[in-house]
């Protein structure tokens, strides 16, 4: 990178560790340090909600899902406004009233102390291995721009992120969201108008898009009722809905944000935030990709995209395979550019309906044809190398940062990566401590510490999850793509959590012994479905869910019912 990139890099980590020391008052106390004495204002927990979310992961994972697959992932989040409507209306004002620290304390109160301990560690590995998958998004940022390995990578990143989450509370992870935010989205959008300037004088945009919504990049919704299929209109409704119910309603990362607001209608608003903004901000995200995707037709990309690959593949004795099929990819981009010129000019000129169709036809196979190159040379890596998962989803916004981008802009963009994940982990981390501290240790080791004890305690969980999550993020790099691997993870164990609180808050004779044993069978028919069917991850969420609060339901019926009044009520 230019020293000027380097510069505006520096500067915006110093700004925001800085930030993040200097509001690290008031944190000697549990309260303060878990939730901000309950202090922060909507907007700020609002924009703390949608920044742990458009985290570095979104920049790296989810534009490389749009220049793969389009828009239809958008889908995914069709359930989430509605999901914050019911939360606003039910969760939200239940936990404010009930003081809580973390979501799980209530369902001892509710049930017994064994419901509260298994959700609380199955929320613990769940958000730690998804913890790995945010650190894993800027380390691949670092491994494409500068040639590091990638473990090392993953280790110069977070080591320092543990620190500075070990100082700070959630009031300084909050702050540093809100900045975040703001940097993450100017950051797109700089990206957006560099793609729509890069492209030919003679392409419009809207020829552009056209162009790539020929082989389906535009199309958004797909009403087919297709289990198998990751995403469809009904997927993205159903599962996005009991996706979200469980994230924003029994996950302690965001519980633990609306419950730092000053009242319950400022922790409704923060909600509803989100409802109205979400998907336009995941557009926004997605149509980046579709963009890289409309540039490079008529810029020249890489073959593939990981360059530790490519040199192994290079370096072997079968390099001369991959010099023929870099010189077949380079002809199929000539013909594919040509083809698509042909259809820009219709677009913006128009022609007769069966001129625009064989101008189509020709571009879809002049795409195929580079798809099937790539293809081939995928496997070729996969039989050169000891990565039999190459994916290189998530190298194809670094690339184009990287090699296409003016100096100043490329510094900026790395910085808002940066930053992003920095937050993002750090407030993953501290929730982490937080059902570490509040749920595990002070409930079962040590019930009579005083809060600067339970703070020191917390600092140390910060460190054992962030060494967790290092862990995992070597793997999760080369595992797809990363947004989403972090909601395959979360998939696996939020249908299950979300059954529970759907028996506390909504089963009256629900008991300790049914919510137990429902946990117990919603993650085990969620491990049946996910390794023995091919049903999409986002219906493993409706599994769990109807499992446990059936099979919930059911067991406490036999054992008795619940014969007290439920805590909180």
């Amino acid at each position: 990178m230019h020293w000027i990139d380097w510069t505006i890099v520096v500067t915006y980590l110093v700004w925001i560790v800085w930030t993040g020391l200097r509001l690290s008052r008031q944190t000697e106390k549990l309260e303060g340090y878990f939730l901000a004495n309950r202090s922060l204002p909507w907007w700020a927990v609002g924009l703390s909600v949608m920044a742990t979310q458009l985290s570095a992961i979104t920049l790296v994972g989810t534009t490389g899902q749009g220049y793969i697959g389009g828009l239809t992932f958008v889908q995914v989040y069709f359930g989430l406004p509605l999901a914050m409507v019911i939360l606003s209306v039910t969760v939200v004002p239940f936990f404010h009233r009930a003081k809580v620290y973390t979501a799980y304390e209530y369902l001892e109160r509710r049930f017994d102390a064994k419901t509260r301990f298994l959700t609380a560690i199955l929320f613990l590995l769940s958000r730690g291995l998804s913890c790995g998958v945010i650190i894993a998004a800027p380390s691949v940022i670092l491994s494409v721009v500068f040639g590091w390995n990638l473990t090392l990578t993953i280790l110069a990143f977070g080591l320092p992120t543990i620190l500075y989450t070990m100082k700070g509370g959630v009031q300084a992870v909050t702050w540093a969201d809100v900045k975040q935010m703001f940097v993450i989205v100017g950051g797109l959008v700089a990206a957006v108008i560099a793609l729509i300037m890069g492209l030919p004088d003679n392409v419009s945009v809207g020829a552009a898009l056209q162009t790539a919504g020929s082989v389906g990049k535009m199309q958004a919704l797909d009403f087919s009722f297709d289990t198998s299929n990751q995403y469809t209109f009904w997927s993205g409704l159903i599962g996005g809905l009991f996706l979200s119910l469980s994230y924003f309603g029994c996950d302690q990362s965001q519980v633990q944000r609306y419950l730092t607001a000053k009242s319950v209608d400022e922790a409704r608003h923060s909600l509803l935030m989100s409802a109205f903004w979400k998907i336009p901000l995941q557009v926004l995200v997605l149509i980046v990709g579709v963009l890289m995707f409309a540039y490079f037709l008529f810029t020249p990309s890489p073959m593939l995209f990981k360059n530790s690959h490519v040199a192994a593949v290079q370096g072997s004795a079968r390099a001369g395979e991959y010099a023929a099929l870099e010189q077949e990819f380079a002809q199929a981009f000539s013909t594919r550019k040509a083809a698509a010129e042909a259809m820009a000019a219709s677009h913006q000129t128009g022609t007769d309906a069966l001129t625009a169709d064989q101008t189509r036809a020709s571009f879809v196979a002049a795409d195929e044809a580079i798809r099937d190159v790539r293809a081939r040379a995928r496997a070729l890596v996969v039989d050169v190398t000891p990565d039999k998962s190459y994916n290189d989803t998530n190298y194809v916004f670094p690339t184009f940062v990287t090699q296409h981008l003016p100096i100043g802009l490329v510094g900026l963009i790395i910085a808002a990566v940066f930053a992003a994940a920095m937050s993002s982990v750090a407030a993953e981390l501290n929730s982490l401590a937080t059902a570490t501290v509040i749920d595990v240790y002070k409930r079962h080791l040590k019930k009579d510490g005083d809060d600067t004890h339970y703070v020191l305690v917390s600092k140390w969980a910060t460190v054992f999850w962030g060494l967790f999550a290092c862990v995992v993020a070597t793997s999760a790099a080369n595992m797809g793509s990363l947004i989403e691997v972090v909601n395959k993870y979360g998939s696996y164990f939020y249908g299950s959590i979300l059954g529970v609180f759907i028996l506390a808050l909504g089963v009256k004779r629900a008991n300790g012994h049914g919510a137990s044993v429902g946990l117990i069978c919603g993650m085990l028919a969620v491990a049946y479905v996910a390794t023995t069917t091919d049903t999409a991850w986002l219906w493993q969420n409706v599994v769990g869910a109807v499992v446990v609060t059936v099979v919930g339901t059911v067991v406490s019926v036999v054992t008795g019912g619940n014969r007290a009044e439920p805590a909180g009520r």
